[in-house]
């Protein structure tokens, strides 16, 4: 089957919002799953099971069982098909179907030849699949299918109580900014307080108005354990604490992007170079979208930069009293884009082409990046010459710690 002829979903575009509202970083779910995977090759008698799910561009592999995968293109992917239908999907030989015996893990030294497939369904939703994989021919009994659809819903399960964490550590990070606020407007009055009673004591003093002066000394003491309280809470350096898991800085985001995207570059022979600021390098931000956003923008340069060429990126955080802006440049040395097709894509529209390497598109990545910046209240710029090359700029508003 020729590349034009991939499979895409009715409801892509809704499938794809439902992964990204999950907001996922696919470097972080292994070992939450790995007990579910090795119960599915244990309960299909197979060498590989593996835990996928399936972006615009790229198939993720989030948990594995027997095989060393963490990425590979969406074209390639046989769970690509599974993810079509609420049925599962079996591939009996790789090597005698057209649609996949010309990819990497049918030669040596992989060598697979049986799949089968479960979708990853939340809500009437398939945001990818379960699948176990062999070496050799095999078949699956209704009994093993029927298991593998209990742990095909478990890890559904799993990926949302993950979530609920995420978003509960989100809340409570934004609780502890609210403290420190509180803390910060209190200290105002209380060195008010504590000035008032110095004044006081003074008087008292020169007077010699004994009760007055032990009663404003209290006070005076009260509030001076307030105030070194107040401070003990503001005290607490936001750069120098630890990064929570629903947290980036610019450092951790650098190394993030690199772990998941320079094997695509490198495997188009491209130069993939990600540059940060290093004076604000240590401030701590949301990682709340940040990967998908910038994942869909490196991938979709990916696509349309030819072998040899070089995307970079230039992330910086840009400070502010009340407010940081993430602020993101992508750049590449692609076909460009023309632009008509540039005011489609800020409006939110916009079909795909293939890329560089004749690679389909699934004609929603940008879609999805445009939506996602909106919702944060974010704005993204797109320059642009046919043939020259492409370069998205992105603000991401982020509340100060």
């Amino acid at each position: 089957m020729e590349k034009r002829d991939l499979p895409i979903p009715q409801n892509e575009s809704e499938r794809l919002l439902h992964l990204s509202s999950f907001d996922i970083d696919y470097t972080s779910l292994n070992d939450n799953l790995k007990d579910l995977n090795r119960l599915a090759a244990k309960v299909a008698g197979t060498e590989i099971s593996l835990i996928n799910l399936i972006d615009a561009y790229t198939q993720w592999t989030v948990g594995a069982h027997g095989l060393d995968l963490q990425q590979m293109t969406r074209e390639e992917s046989v769970c690509q098909y599974t993810i079509m239908s609420d049925q599962a999907f079996e591939v009996p030989d790789l090597s005698a179907d057209e649609r996949f015996n010309k990819n990497f893990y049918v030669d040596d030294p992989l060598s697979l030849r049986y799949y089968f497939g479960l979708p990853l369904n939340d809500n009437g939703i398939n945001i990818g699949a379960l699948c176990v994989l062999d070496t050799t021919l095999k078949s699956l009994s209704p009994e093993k299918v029927e298991l593998l659809k209990i742990i095909a819903d478990e890890i559904v399960n799993r990926i949302k109580v993950y979530h609920t964490m995420e978003a509960m550590q989100q809340r409570l990070s934004t609780a502890d900014q609210a403290n420190k606020k509180v803390a910060h407007d209190i200290r105002g009055p209380l060195a008010g307080i504590i000035g008032l009673s110095e004044m006081i004591s003074q008087q008292g003093n020169s007077a010699n108005l004994n009760e007055v002066l032990e009663f404003i000394k209290m006070i005076h003491t009260g509030s001076r354990s307030l105030l070194d309280l107040a401070d003990e809470i503001l005290s607490n350096d936001e750069q120098q604490r630890p990064i929570r898991e629903n947290e980036l800085n610019l450092i951790t985001l650098k190394d993030k992007l690199l772990q998941l995207y320079l094997p695509q570059a490198t495997y188009k022979n491209i130069k993939l170079d990600i540059a940060i600021n290093e004076q604000n390098k240590h401030v701590i931000f949301s990682k709340q979208k940040i990967l998908q956003v910038l994942g869909n923008l490196i991938s979709n340069a990916v696509k349309f930069t030819p072998s040899q060429g070089a995307i970079n990126v230039l992330m910086d955080i840009i400070t502010g009293e009340n407010e940081n802006l993430l602020d993101i440049t992508v750049t590449d040395t692609g076909v460009g884009i023309e632009h008509s097709r540039i005011q489609q894509l800020l409006s939110g529209q916009g079909e795909s082409t293939k890329g560089t390497s004749e690679e389909k598109g699934y004609g929603f990545g940008l879609q999805l990046v445009k939506h996602l910046i909106d919702k944060l209240g974010g704005k993204l710029a797109i320059t642009s010459e046919t043939g020259k090359g492409s370069k998205f700029h992105v603000q991401l508003p982020q509340k100060r710690s």
